[in-house]
Order: C-alpha cells, then sequence, then structure tokens
C-alpha cells in the first residue's frame, strides 16, 4: 500500500474516533466539555507553579507562606492589617468547613469559569472578595487569573450558596423554636407567659446594601434644578432593602430582599403567619420597629405621643432590637463588601447578598462571631404608612397593660 494511502487511511480513522466522541454532544455539552479540558490543563499548570514555590527560610519569616494545594489555602499577596481581618486566623477552617458543606449539598453543578480552580480555592477566592474591600484587580494578581474568571467563578459561588438559603436560613419549628423563645422583659420573669405576656420568637428588621445605579435609572425630577437641589436622597434603586428576623443569637431566621423602590415592610411574612399560625409557638410574637404591620403575631411599638404605660412597652421592645441591631453590624463587618456592592445587576446583587447571609449563619454554627459597631438606622416608613390590625391593637394594648401593672406594682 502506497504511504499516502496509509496516511489517508489513518486521517479516516482518527476522524472517526473523533465523530463518534463529539459528534452525540449538543452544542452546550460540547462547549462544557471543551471548557473541563481546558480548566483541567490550566489548573494543573498554576497547581505545578504552587509546588514549585520554594518554602520561606524560617518559620517566623515575614513573609506569607504559600501552603500546599491540599491545605485549600492559595496564593496572596503582601496583606495589611486592613485586608487581614477578619479572615486571619479562622480562613482555613472556615474553608474546609463551606468546601464540605457545598460537597455534601444536593447540587452537583459544576463551578463556572474557564480557568476553574478546585473547589476549596474557590471558596478561599469567594471568601476574600466578600471579606475584603479588594478590586478584582488585585484578587487577580493575588490568584493568578484573569479578572472576567474571577467574576465568574465568585457569581457561581453565590449561585450555589444561594441552593442553601432553605436549609441554612430556616424558620424554627418545634423543640428549635420553644428553645429560641425569650422573655418579653428579661429572664428574670418566669410566670410571664401565664400572666398574659408573650414570649419572643424573633426579631424582625431591615437595613440598606447600597448598590450601584443601574444603567439608564435617573430621576425625572431631578431634570428641575429646584427638585433637584431640595432632593436629598439617592434614587431608590441605588441599594438592596435587606429584610430580615434573627433570633436571640443574632441567627437568621427569615431573608427577604428587595429592590430600594419596594416599601414593604414585612406584609409577606404578615400574610405567612395568618396562614400558617403553627409557624408561632403559643404565647410567643415577634417584634419589630414600628414602619411594620402590628399584628397578633408581629408586636411594634407605639407611635406618637404616648403616656407611661406606651413608655414601658416601647422600651421593653427596644432591648430586643438591640439583637437585631448588632446582627447587622456583624453581618457588615465580617462581609465588608456589603459597605457598597458595585454592581448594576439587581439579581447579581441580591444573589451576593444571600450569600453573605447564608455565610453568617454558616460561620455562627463553626462558633465564628465577628463583633460591628451598630449603626442606627432611620426608619423609611412614615408613621401614615403603618398597617394595624384589630387584633394586633387589642393584644399589644393587652400586653402593655399587664407590663405596666407588673412594674406600679413593683413585682419585676
Amino acid at each position: 500500500m502506497d504511504v499516502r494511502e496509509c496516511v489517508l487511511s489513518a486521517g479516516r480513522a482518527v476522524l472517526d474516533v473523533v465523530e463518534r466522541e463529539w459528534q452525540p454532544l449538543s452544542p452546550g455539552e460540547l462547549e462544557q466539555r471543551l471548557d473541563q479540558a481546558v480548566e483541567d490543563i490550566l489548573e494543573a499548570d498554576l497547581m505545578a507553579r504552587l509546588e514549585a514555590r520554594p518554602p520561606p527560610a524560617s518559620p517566623a519569616s515575614a513573609e506569607p507562606q504559600v501552603l500546599p494545594p491540599e491545605t485549600c489555602v492559595g496564593p496572596r499577596e503582601e496583606e495589611t492589617p486592613e485586608s487581614r481581618e477578619p479572615m486571619e486566623t479562622d480562613d482555613g477552617a472556615a474553608v474546609k468547613y463551606i468546601t464540605d458543606l457545598l460537597q455534601n449539598s444536593e447540587s452537583r453543578a459544576r463551578m463556572a469559569g474557564r480557568a476553574r480552580l478546585s473547589l476549596c480555592h474557590t471558596v478561599l477566592l469567594s471568601l476574600t472578595l466578600l471579606s475584603e474591600r479588594v478590586s478584582y484587580r488585585s484578587v487577580s494578581r493575588r490568584f493568578h487569573l484573569e479578572k472576567g474568571n474571577i467574576h465568574r467563578i465568585f457569581f457561581s459561588f453565590c449561585e450555589r450558596l444561594n441552593m442553601l438559603q432553605e436549609k441554612q436560613i430556616r424558620w424554627p419549628v418545634g423543640g428549635d423554636a420553644v428553645e429560641a423563645l425569650v422573655p418579653l422583659c428579661g429572664p428574670e420573669k418566669e410566670q410571664e407567659e401565664q400572666q398574659g405576656v408573650p414570649r419572643v420568637l424573633g426579631v424582625l428588621g431591615h437595613t440598606r446594601i447600597p448598590i450601584r445605579l443601574p444603567i439608564g435609572k435617573h430621576d425625572v425630577e431631578s431634570t428641575v434644578p429646584e427638585v433637584k437641589r431640595m432632593k436629598k436622597e439617592a434614587h431608590p434603586d441605588s441599594w438592596l432593602n435587606l429584610q430580615l428576623a434573627c433570633d436571640r443569637k443574632g441567627r437568621f431566621l427569615h431573608c427577604s430582599i428587595g429592590r430600594g423602590s419596594d416599601m414593604d415592610r414585612g406584609g409577606a411574612l404578615r400574610d405567612k403567619l395568618k396562614q400558617q399560625p403553627d409557624l408561632m409557638p403559643s404565647g410567643s410574637c415577634l417584634v419589630a420597629r414600628a414602619g411594620y404591620p402590628l399584628t397578633a403575631q408581629i408586636l411594634t411599638p407605639y407611635s406618637g405621643s404616648h403616656g407611661p404605660r406606651e413608655e414601658l412597652f416601647n422600651q421593653m421592645l427596644e432591648e430586643h432590637f438591640l439583637i437585631l441591631d448588632q446582627a447587622v453590624a456583624n453581618l457588615k463587618a465580617r462581609f465588608k463588601r456589603l459597605r457598597y456592592l458595585d454592581i448594576g445587576n439587581y439579581e447579581r446583587a441580591r444573589a451576593v447578598v444571600l450569600t453573605a447571609c447564608v455565610l453568617h449563619n454558616v460561620f455562627l454554627d463553626m462558633g465564628q462571631v465577628v463583633q460591628g459597631d451598630v449603626e442606627r438606622e432611620e426608619a423609611i416608613t412614615r408613621e401614615g404608612e403603618l398597617e394595624m390590625d384589630d387584633e394586633g391593637v387589642r393584644r399589644r394594648d393587652a400586653i402593655s397593660d399587664v407590663l405596666f401593672k407588673m412594674f406600679d406594682s413593683g413585682s419585676v
């Protein structure tokens, strides 16, 4: 047989093999398999470069040590005190815990990104972006990845964490709900529930997360010079409204994220509690600041002018509000990215905020707490917009009467 015919025959055989391997794949599957092949090559090259780096001369060296891949600690640039906090000492344990959490979750979706890192390196990269006020350029140098790949990897991580919302941010039921209850006016009073004073299951409130104004959003009234000069607040869609309910330990029981223009305060949760009254243990309630609906399940303070009875009731509630204020402060202290999200896409900004809330509970489960400075936020809802149902008004008045009699008689 001629040499040329042998070459042609061999070529046809190779084409047949390639066709049998790739032809049945859809375009999406073909792209994914090609991505996987490229990513494996790039990851192998990255790991080889990391392993080839010589260790520091002394353990006491000031240079940050690059650990081997199995420790799940990636390459870092020179750090400042600001960038080391709060991920300095516990980052290895946190990365391992979250990696195991993702591996054991029902979702087996592959992390996106052509330069795919191992899962533990992906977790470390994402925690870095959430916990530090660093740019993609800085993270790109630290992890030796292109900025575009970092973007894809990070949002893929957020999507995976969002799938854990129902498991990590869950409403307590049964024994968990009973354990979460705390007295309305202090632990020293054991007979409060029998005397008509409820126990508190959680604290409901909200905070704002600034985001980049979406392209094309503008206030048409701002074109009028006088209105523009008088206007003090930014465009409503330049922030997200994060609505939370937490227990006495600061763990989030409920999380709802809406646009800045969405002025609803607890309406969906109110309706859910009315439709499913078994979610609230007998003799329990939620407490919320003014601006939330007053119902039999959600107690809010008295607004406007009031007497000593109402003042006492408001004082009892204020002590519980501090729990949520501290939880929100801890959330923003750990995840500094929430101070300002430079994201103009609502869905992606929402995914990042939800990821931080899920991780907040994860870190509490690990026993890692970061104390933030509490900043009191002004109420957004005006007094004229408050919602009160008759049952809620009656229950609040009855509770405030009992509290006033208890304190007036000196029984507390």
